[in-house]
């Protein structure tokens, strides 16, 4: 069981990434903290045993960077995973260069939380597994799981990649749409529309909110993440 402590100064936020742990299988959220002192003094408790750290950067009494450069100046070799809103270049090689495991920009939908989180587990499985010398291929395969890239989900049957990038242009143009709305800008059917944009939500390049003020049942609004 890989043992994990989850960082962040809104409360909403450590709730939300508990439960999406709790769904996944060989993970287990032995500690929480909203900020970088409490963050470093659970690190270096022993009976917390800690694996992994899902780690957000902006914090009071300090920055997911500062808790980082800690723990490398002490030789840890925890595995740290940042998780935040945080998208400045200097900040993202910054934590690269520092060794996180990978980097999630908020919000983003449990989909591709999953997937990052499944894709570390198995590469974690391998490494432990791993014994005496390893072949260049072995080496590759456990360095490019640790470290995936940022792909999209795969698109479902009947969705083209041409029309996704058509919708995605459009919601980033307007910056929120309903279906009818994108089907109307785009000349497709409110159901097709409707398709694109719940896939862009679930792969957590869009947020979906309900739209009130208008008379009947509110639309559902998606917006550019």
């Amino acid at each position: 069981m890989i043992r994990v402590l989850l960082v962040d100064d809104e409360a909403l936020t450590l709730e939300l990434h508990r439960s999406y742990v709790e769904r996944i299988e060989g993970f287990e959220v032995v500690a929480e903290c909203s900020s970088a002192r409490a963050a470093l003094t659970a690190l270096v408790d022993r009976d917390l045993q800690i694996d992994l750290v899902l780690l957000d950067v902006t914090m009071p009494g300090g920055s997911g960077l500062d808790v980082l450069r800690q723990l490398r100046a002490r030789a840890s070799a925890v595995d740290v995973i940042a998780i935040t809103a945080i998208r400045d270049a200097e900040v993202v090689r910054a934590m690269a260069a520092l060794g996180v495991s990978q980097y999630l920009v908020k919000p983003f939908a449990f989909p591709l939380f999953r997937e990052r989180m499944t894709q570390y587990r198995d590469a974690r499985r391998r490494a432990l597994e791993s014994a005496g010398a390893v072949t260049q291929s072995e080496i590759d395969a456990l360095l490019g799981a640790l470290h995936p890239s940022a792909a999209p989900l795969p698109l479902p049957k009947g969705l083209s990649a041409a029309t996704l990038d058509a919708v995605s242009e459009v919601l980033r143009t307007t910056g929120a749409l309903s279906a009818r709305e994108a089907a109307s800008a785009l000349g497709m059917s409110r159901v097709a529309a409707r398709r694109y944009l719940e896939h862009l939500a679930e792969s957590g390049r869009a947020v979906r909110a309900p739209r009130y003020g208008t008379p009947g049942r509110p639309e559902t609004e998606y917006r550019w993440r």
